[in-house]
This record gives C-alpha cells, sequence and structure tokens, in this order.
C-alpha cells in the first residue's frame, strides 16, 4: 500500500500542494445573515428617531447659552410671521376674492403672492439662513470645543470658497426640490416616495453644518448619508411629516421653524453605525470582518440625480474649451472643486500633471 501511494500520481499530486494555497479560503468575505442585517437595519432607524426627538437637549442648550436662545427666538418669531402671512392668504383673502367677475379681484391672489409673500419668504430664508449658521457653530463649540471646527482661512481664496459654498448649497436645494416634486407626480408610489425622499433631504440639511465643521468634502458628505441610509431616513422622518402638513410655501415656512432644533439635535446625535461595511466591529472582539448580506445594499444612491442635475449645471456654466471624449470626470468631481472655490480646468494638460490628477482622484474616492 505504501509502494502504491509512493508510485500513483494522483496522491503525489496530493502531497504537493501548498498549505499556504488555503489561506484564499479565508480571505473570501463573511456575510450577515439577511436576517440579522434586517434586525441591524431596524436597530439603526430606532436610533434616528431616537437621535430626532431628544428635546431635553434642545431645551437645555437654548436656556443654558444666549447667543442660542437670542437667535433661535429670532428665527421663530421671523417663522411665525411667515406662516401667519401665508394662512391669512389661503382661508381669509382667497375665499373672499374667489369666482370674482372682475379682473382686480381675480388677480388679487396672484399680487399678493408677489408684493408681500415672496418678499416675506426671501427675506425669511437669508436671515434664517445667517442665524441657523450661527447657532450650528455655537452648538458645535459647545458640544466639541472651538478648536475642533475647521476654520476657512481668512483670506480673498477663504471668503471665494466660502461664497462658492454657498452658492453650491442653493443650487442643491433647487435640485432636491425639483426631484421632490418630480416625485411626488409618481402614479401610486408618488406620495410615499416623495416622502421617503424628503426624510433623507431633511436629514441632510441638518448634518450638513457638522460635516463641514469636520472637514468633509462633498463627495464624502454624499457618501457618508447614503452608507446611513436607514438611519438618516428615521432621523429626518418627524420634520418630513410636520412638513406635510401644509402646502406649498407653508410646508416651507414650517420646515424653517423646527430647522434650528433639528441643528441642535444633529450635534449631539451618533449616526450609525460607524463602519458599514462591518456593523460588529466594535462590538465584537474577532479580527473577522462580517459583512452585511449582499441581497440589502449598504449604500444607496439617493443623491444619485440630485448630483447628476448639479454635474450639469456646473457644466453649463462652466467657460472654456471641452475636454476631447474618453476624458470625463466621475460623478460630482467637478461639483468638489467648485464648492471649494476652485476653477474647472477644461484644457488639456501634459501626461505627468494627467497622471497625477488620477492619483489623487483615486485617494479622495477612497476616503
Amino acid at each position: 500500500m505504501a509502494a502504491e501511494y509512493q508510485l500513483n500520481p494522483r496522491f503525489q499530486s496530493f502531497r504537493s500542494i501548498d498549505p499556504s494555497q488555503h489561506s484564499s479560503r479565508h480571505s473570501y468575505p463573511t456575510f450577515i445573515s439577511v436576517q440579522e442585517t434586517l434586525r441591524l437595519q431596524f436597530q439603526w432607524v430606532w436610533q434616528g428617531l431616537y437621535d430626532a426627538f431628544r428635546w431635553n437637549i434642545v431645551i437645555s442648550t437654548i436656556i443654558g447659552d444666549a447667543e442660542i436662545r437670542v437667535n433661535v427666538y429670532k428665527s421663530l418669531l421671523l417663522n411665525s410671521l411667515s406662516l401667519i402671512s401665508i394662512y391669512t392668504f389661503d382661508y381669509l383673502i382667497l375665499p373672499l376674492v374667489e369666482n370674482q367677475e372682475r379682473w382686480f379681484h381675480r388677480n388679487i391672489g396672484r399680487f399678493y403672492q408677489v408684493l408681500c409673500l415672496l418678499p416675506i419668504v426671501g427675506a425669511s430664508f437669508y436671515l434664517n439662513s445667517s442665524w441657523c449658521s450661527i447657532i450650528a457653530k455655537r452648538a458645535y463649540s459647545l458640544r466639541y470645543g472651538a478648536r475642533a471646527t475647521v476654520q476657512p482661512p481668512a483670506t480673498y481664496t477663504g471668503m471665494l470658497k466660502a461664497i462658492a459654498t454657498s452658492a453650491y448649497q442653493g443650487v442643491m436645494i433647487f435640485n432636491s426640490v425639483i426631484v421632490s416634486f418630480a416625485l411626488h407626480r409618481m402614479p401610486y408610489i408618488g406620495r410615499v416616495a416623495g416622502l421617503v425622499f424628503v426624510c433623507w433631504v431633511d436629514a441632510y440639511y441638518c448634518f450638513e453644518f457638522v460635516w463641514i465643521s469636520r472637514g468633509l468634502s462633498l463627495a464624502r458628505r454624499i457618501r457618508h448619508h447614503e452608507e446611513r441610509w436607514a438611519y438618516y431616513f428615521a432621523f429626518g422622518l418627524p420634520s418630513a411629516l410636520l412638513c406635510t402638513c401644509g402646502k406649498g410655501l407653508a410646508n416651507a415656512a414650517l420646515f424653517a421653524l423646527v430647522f434650528p432644533v433639528y441643528i441642535i439635535l444633529a450635534t449631539v446625535a451618533r449616526p450609525v453605525p460607524a463602519d458599514p461595511y462591518n456593523p460588529f466591529s466594535l462590538s465584537d472582539n474577532s479580527e473577522v470582518v462580517r459583512h452585511p448580506s449582499p441581497f440589502i445594499p449598504i449604500r444607496l444612491p439617493i443623491f444619485a440625480l440630485v448630483m447628476w442635475l448639479n454635474d450639469m449645471i456646473v457644466r453649463i456654466l462652466s467657460v472654456g474649451p471641452h475636454k476631447r471624449p474618453g476624458h470625463t470626470r466621475s460623478l460630482s468631481d467637478s461639483a468638489d472643486i467648485i464648492e471649494e472655490g476652485q476653477p474647472i480646468r477644461l484644457k488639456e494638460k501634459s501626461r505627468a500633471t494627467g497622471r497625477r490628477n488620477r492619483v489623487n482622484i483615486g485617494r479622495r474616492k477612497l476616503d
């Protein structure tokens, strides 16, 4: 038997196998079951709802800091005035002029909107932006310290970057509103799809200042949000449901009314999971990486259409010669450059420069 074992080439082939070759089996990824992944998603939804209703922290923060308290009161007063103006038109002026024969009476509603409502809403948007920025900075400094905020340089370039960031935020808000209206008009599932999308949009803008203060670029903010879609859906659900109580401009005023509250909540929130690709990394001491089930997506392309619209606007507004076919940027790369206040260079570069740029882009995607 021993002689047969030594002479048979089939047995010799087994002896020639290196044991180290079996290590590839251990490198195959380990996945969590579908049931366990669903349980984790529901835990993250519950955590998002819990963080969205921690009103005791909001009250203590407003009472304990004079700067936050003053700006919250100003925002509350201004948005209350906007709501009173909107509902005065909807429930008092509009019923009086309906079914009127005279041209002036039939169009008085449009005059009221153009001459009264739109200026109030425009001023409210501008003032709310400045007041909420002060609230966010103060709440963040109280939580993490003044040095934790990444301050832009007080130079001409820093001023341009701040202006470009504000302009790009306005473009993104506009595109998000367009996508939301388009989803609402879908048959059968329009209202539900629109509500879900508004939940994610509301959560994004509540956390945006926190991410900017930590130095996250636009691409990293979007990725962070889309990889924790269950948590951010739940966090934005209360404000989204509140915004469905009215219609049109009233919904925007209602969101502006509660926006300072959710900015404060965002500064103390702990979005989960810490690592979407290994959700047990903190609780499990094992070195084995356990990925969520492949049947449940880790990242949802929530803002894919919004970012595509943003990139289209950036390309339309950019000035310069077009690049050759085959040298296109990835999604939102040009948007990141615009937000940073840098011009888009569309001219052909040297081979060495292009190689360096490709390496930088690859590193940015690995963030």
